[in-house]
């Protein structure tokens, strides 16, 4: 018994199989999912020479597609930067009757398929909607506009924010704002001295997740924008359009521009992250 005791609890004991298996494991899966999409993508974006790739995304349209979407994302990505802190700082401060509801309603997005949420979304914010009828006598339309477009994003961006700010806010102890209380700080001074360098980066990583998310968002956008050409239609309906219409080539680079700012937005998140981690260890 002692001896079988001893030999489960050595060194070499490994709940998870060794590091060849493991990594083996890892990388057959990131390959699938993640790398071999993406060399395709990258194969079938050099059978263009560099003129017809500048020829296929600098068009007026593809142009306007880009500022749409842009735009809406980033516009969108800072409310949910602004909202999901607060909904955070609500969840994790305050205690209230349906609290747990409303903590289960943040990731409806998640679950949640996107056409059914354009769909839900156009229906309530037309001009006979439940929310279109109250700003459309202000003579204010939010369907088939660039506000459409942001209020989508916002709805399924919000719980990045939330879900990376929260845990962090969970954490943080509650001395430090009595300690600033104490020296005279007013509530503005607290939060931007004392609790936002501390979620920051949080509030940076869920910013960015939500921007890269809005970039690339279909399903719930175009049931709401309304597709006008060189007004609300966004890059992914360009994507769509050029595979209708068997322009592969065009799909593809315009694919590769949006692939490229997500992987940029992507990449400066784990810098974020990974300053604050050395921060936070020094």
């Amino acid at each position: 018994m002692t001896r079988s005791m001893k030999n489960n609890k050595g060194p070499g004991r490994r709940v998870i199989p060794g590091f060849g298996v493991s990594l083996g494991v890892t990388l057959t899966m990131v390959s699938l999912v993640v790398l071999i999409p993406l060399a395709a993508l990258a194969i079938n974006a050099l059978q263009l020479s560099p003129g017809e790739f500048w020829a296929a995304v600098t068009r007026g349209r593809v142009l306007s597609s880009f500022a749409v979407s842009f735009f809406s994302a980033i516009l969108a990505a800072l409310i949910n930067l602004a909202m999901g802190v607060l909904l955070a700082w609500v969840l994790v401060r305050c205690d209230f009757p349906g609290k747990r509801m409303l903590d289960g309603l943040i990731e409806l997005p998640f679950a949640l398929p996107t056409a059914i949420a354009g769909i839900t979304l156009t229906s309530l914010t037309v001009p006979g909607g439940w929310i279109g009828r109250v700003f459309a006598p202000l003579g204010l339309k939010i369907a088939y506009t660039k506000v459409g477009i942001v209020v989508a994003l916002v709805f399924v961006g919000i719980p990045f924010v939330v879900r990376s700010v929260q845990p962090v806010l969970e954490k943080l102890d509650g001395s430090f704002e009595e300690s600033a209380f104490l020296m005279g700080a007013d509530n503005w001074h607290t939060f931007r001295r004392v609790i936002w360098p501390e979620i920051r980066p949080a509030a940076l990583t869920g910013f960015g997740m939500a921007l890269a998310r809005g970039l690339g968002e279909y399903g719930s956008v175009v049931f709401i924008a309304g597709n006008k050409p060189y007004a609300t239609e966004i890059a992914p309906l360009m994507i769509m359009g050029q595979l209708q219409s068997y322009d592969y080539g065009g799909a593809t680079a315009i694919a590769l521009v949006m692939l490229a700012a997500s992987f940029l937005i992507l990449l400066l998140m784990n810098i974020v992250q990974a300053r604050a981690a050395r921060r936070t260890s020094g």
